[in-house]
Order: C-alpha cells, then sequence, then structure tokens
C-alpha cells in the first residue's frame, strides 16, 4: 500500500506505533502543517532526523490531544503513533516535507520463545523501577502483537530504535530487546550510582564520562 504526499516532520526522536509523544509546535511550517492535520483529522510523518541526515522508515501519526493553545500560533500537542511506512520520494514543493510513502508490516507473525520474552520483560521492569523509584505499576499485555514496540520505548538509544522500527518480524525485535535492555540496564544502574554518590572530581568524575 502506498501513499501520495504525507506530510513529514523530522524530529530527533523516534516514534513507535501506539506510541506517545508531547511537541510543541513553534515553526510556521509546522503550524502549518499541524493546523492542516488537525482540520482534516488526517496522519501526517514523524520521522528521525539527526546529523548524518533523515531515516528512510518513520511512523504516522494523529493529534491525540491539543494540551495548549498560545496567542502567536504556537501550541503543545500530544501525538499517537499508528503505522510504519518507508519513504519513497521526497516532495518538496511545500513550506514542510512531504513524501511519497509505502507502508511497512511485517512479513511473519513468528513470536519469541517465553525465554526470550521473559528476559526482556525482566530487563523492562529493572528500568522501569530504576526509572520511577519504586514498583512498577502496570505492566504491558505480554500477549500484545506489538509488546516489541512498548518495550522498546524503553531503550536509551535512537539508533537502535531506529533500527528496531525497521525490523519486520516480532520475534526479531524482541531478540533484539533481549540482547540490548539487560545491558542497558546495567549501565544506567552504574551512570545514577556514580552520579548520586560520588563527587564529580578525579577518578568519580572519570568513571561518570565512561558511563556517558
Amino acid at each position: 500500500m502506498s501513499q501520495d504526499q504525507l506530510p513529514l516532520f523530522p524530529l530527533g526522536v523516534v516514534l513507535f506505533p501506539g506510541g506517545a509523544i508531547p511537541l510543541h509546535i513553534f515553526e510556521d511550517r509546522y503550524k502549518e502543517m499541524i493546523g492542516e492535520a488537525l482540520e482534516a483529522e488526517s496522519e501526517f510523518g514523524v520521522v528521525l532526523a539527526t546529523e548524518k541526515g533523515m531515516a528512510s522508515i518513520g511512523c504516522t501519526a494523529t493529534v491525540e490531544k491539543t494540551l495548549r493553545k498560545y496567542p502567536d500560533g504556537r501550541m503543545d500537542i500530544l501525538v499517537r503513533g499508528k503505522k510504519r511506512f518507508e519513504i519513497i520520494m521526497v516532495n518538496e514543493e511545500r513550506n514542510f516535507l512531504q513524501a511519497a510513502v509505502a507502508t511497512v508490516t511485517d512479513e511473519d507473525n513468528e513470536e519469541a520463545s517465553e525465554a526470550v520474552k521473559q528476559r526482556v520483560m525482566s530487563a523492562w521492569t529493572k528500568l522501569m523501577v530504576l526509572e520511577h523509584g519504586g514498583l512498577v505499576s502496570e505492566l504491558p499485555d505480554e500477549r500484545r502483537p506489538d509488546l516489541s514496540f512498548v518495550l522498546g520505548e524503553a531503550a536509551g538509544d535512537l539508533e537502535f530504535k531506529q533500527g528496531l522500527l525497521g525490523m519486520k518480524s516480532e520475534r526479531e525485535r524482541m531478540e533484539a530487546l533481549a540482547e540490548y535492555l539487560p545491558s542497558y540496564f546495567d549501565k544506567e544502574k552504574l551512570r545514577r550510582h556514580v552520579r548520586r554518590v560520588a563527587p564529580l572530581n578525579g577518578f568519580a568524575k572519570h568513571m561518570a564520562e565512561v558511563v556517558e
């Protein structure tokens, strides 16, 4: 399935299907783009942009809620990820980028093994406890077909998250998370410990820089 002229919003984030991110809209071109999306209740594409350039795979989004409107036209919005897409051709005729895109879907319905799933869930839970300083009030449903995207939100590396977005198998994504999340948790735990208990000088400063 292809779609012509999907408005693009290049950002320094990776949006997953089902995920939500708050955005502050302040540039005129994006005020225009979001204004049209609100009026038509249509989708736009969120795509990762870094100093290396713009990614070829992104995620469509809709405005779930307008949080605040400012007198000068700026706005705070909450957007929700819908479906993945791949950019076929970019169009620069308007103030904001548009592109012809093709929908990205999984090529199989194979699930990860129970051992892999539990390894990911364990690491994710530890990360949430570390992040929030206590017990996790609600665990995601392990039967969800998009569980990898829910758990992948915890990843701290944009390049890894972008790779996850492009994978076309739930099993493949869960296996990648099983390798990534435990080591990421260990790194985060050490980084937070060093910053909390050690003065940032000498050896402690060196350690803090190493775990960044």
